[in-house]
């Protein structure tokens, strides 16, 4: 059965970190053995890893086009790993697939971070070898001695929780909706098997669930993925959005994010990129090219949000809080960072040490290119705040580590330049229009001209509910934040048939107003709608 991953991805170290992926050119027992219990001891928390048999690695890096395995040698090693994993004590087996790779066969070893650890396994594969521990230091497998066997030791009760068993939930609690609209959105080649298998067998293969065929249980990373409401399990286990729109803190309004972690995560980084991000254009005399700039660059804030549902303690009850203010945004998460990141090296934004609290958290984000992982966040948050010519972020935490914010201040610059503006440019704009026609109204919200036919002038809204239908508004703005079909006739009290898509949907995304997610793909399970740029123009016509 594939495993759920893009395996191309996953070979290009696009997916995981170098130090979980080992290649070999061909089969070496002793070596493999060494690496499968140093993967299930997982000492840093990374999440296991990954063995690839059949490439051959300069520096650790793969040389492709794979070197190849004979076809006849797959079930052969396969059998042999199943031995070694025996011979590793406890007993650990890795969950294994062949895969084609540019015409030449491989295999994969996924190695996903033991429930019984530590392991051992022998020093070689002759008689009277002595049991070793061992562990991955880097990009190298090594036996653990003194202060790292001391840990190992002490990681024997500890398994991360966002890899544990849940014992309140049950299979039936996982949608298979989300688990297949993950799988397709990796390009994992488990996608299609998950149409003709059953959901436990999905689950284990995924090892987003564990235990006997009888009381087999979710992971609790699997439940925060997978599951439509992963809030029944994890309290308050969401993103609160609080928008400030003055200094008084009278005029507010309250967003809440919910559903699969991935969804509630993009949603919140849409509603922010929709309704707070701004550019500011500034011409210059005798410049073909013109100045621009954000009150806050994009990627900044995805950095810091997506950080937050990375590090953040799902155990605890408490949702990630995204303030935002007129001079800057905050995004505050509990706990803080995990030692030996403090303060001062907080303060430096260089994160070395790597102790991850949510391993199978993070290889979700990852495989959805929803975070790297790899230390760079900080330093690339301070990047994008430096090129858009904004405040270096505020990185914050106590000494007991009992929270985590960082603060993003808004662009000087952009401030100055609103303030010295005549006032909104849409408004402005709108000020000098006469709109007569439906094509008025398009032709506006393309940019394609702010020049309108002449003629007796109507109402906007009169023209789109004459032209088109009395929803636009509402459908406009609940499609702010990307949302099935299904819920967004719910929302505007109509039922899901063919006769409204057609009136109410289509007509709207005929004209650019709406479009879908992924507008190739008819039959994608997480089809989802969202306003377009053009549909944003419109909107702010209408609420004039």
């Amino acid at each position: 059965m594939s495993l759920p991953i893009n395996i191309k991805d996953l070979i290009h170290g696009h997916s995981v970190e170098w130090e979980r992926l080992e290649f070999k050119q061909g089969w070496n027992p002793e070596e493999v053995i060494h690496t499968m219990c140093a993967f299930a001891n997982d000492l840093n928390n990374w999440g296991g890893g990954y063995i690839v048999i059949g490439i051959k690695a300069d520096n650790g890096i793969p040389v492709l086009p794979p070197s190849g395995l004979q076809q006849n040698q797959l079930d052969t090693l396969q059998s042999e790993v199943l031995n070694l994993g025996n011979r590793i004590q406890p007993a650990y087996l890795p969950i294994m697939q062949p895969y084609t790779l540019d015409g030449r066969h491989v295999l994969v070893l996924w190695c996903p971070a033991g429930d019984f650890r530590p392991y051992s396994a022998p020093s070689t594969l002759g008689d009277k070898a002595q049991r070793q521990y061992y562990i991955r230091s880097g990009s190298s497998t090594v036996v653990a001695r003194n202060e790292t066997l001391r840990r190992l030791f002490e990681l024997a009760a500890r398994v991360p929780f966002d890899d544990r068993i849940n014992q309140q939930a049950s299979i039936d609690d996982f949608d298979l909706t989300l688990i297949q609209a993950y799988l397709h959105e990796v390009k994992s080649d488990l996608y299609e098997e998950s149409k003709h298998i059953s959901l436990t067998n999905l689950a284990r293969n995924m090892h987003i669930a564990k235990g006997s065929d009888e009381y087999l249980r979710p992971v609790n990373a699997g439940l925060l993925f997978f599951s439509r409401e992963p809030e029944k399990f994890f309290d308050r286990s969401w993103i609160e959005v609080v928008w400030r729109k003055d200094d008084v803190g009278d005029n507010f309004t309250e967003h809440y994010f919910k559903g699969a972690l991935h969804h509630q995560l993009r949603d919140a980084l849409r509603f922010i990129k929709t309704n707070i991000i701004h550019e500011h254009v500034i011409k210059v005399p005798n410049q073909a090219e013109a100045l621009r700039f954000y009150n806050y660059p994009y990627e900044a804030v995805e950095e810091a949000l997506s950080n937050a549902v990375y590090h953040k303690g799902y155990d605890l009850g408490k949702p990630i809080e995204v303030q935002i203010f007129p001079d800057k945004i905050t995004v505050l998460s509990y706990p803080g960072a995990m030692p030996p990141v403090d303060t001062q090296i907080l303060h430096h934004q260089k994160i070395i040490a790597r102790d991850y609290r949510n391993r199978r958290i993070g290889d979700f984000l990852k495989e959805l290119d929803l975070t790297e992982g790899r230390g760079t966040g900080f330093p690339k948050m301070s990047k994008k705040m430096e090129n858009n010519g904004s405040p270096q972020p505020i990185i914050e935490t106590d000494e007991l580590g009992v929270y985590f914010m960082v603060t993003l201040p808004i662009n000087q610059k952009y401030v100055d330049a609103i303030n010295d503006n005549d006032g909104d440019i849409v408004s402005n704009a709108v000020n000098n229009l006469v709109f007569s026609s439906l094509e008025d109204i398009i032709a506006f919200g393309n940019g394609v001209s702010n020049t309108v036919s002449n003629g007796v002038s109507n109402t906007v809204k009169e023209i789109i509910r004459e032209e088109l239908h009395d929803k636009v508004k509402d459908i406009l703005e609940i499609l702010l934040v990307p949302t099935k079909r299904s819920d967004l006739f719910k929302c505007i009290a109509l039922s899901n048939q063919s006769k409204n898509r057609t009136k109410y949907l289509d007509t709207l995304i005929n004209i650019g107003w709406i479009a879908k997610e992924f507008p190739g793909e008819v039959n994608n399970p997480a089809q989802r709608y969202v306003t377009t740029e053009s549909g944003k123009r419109i909107l702010s016509l209408i609420n004039m």
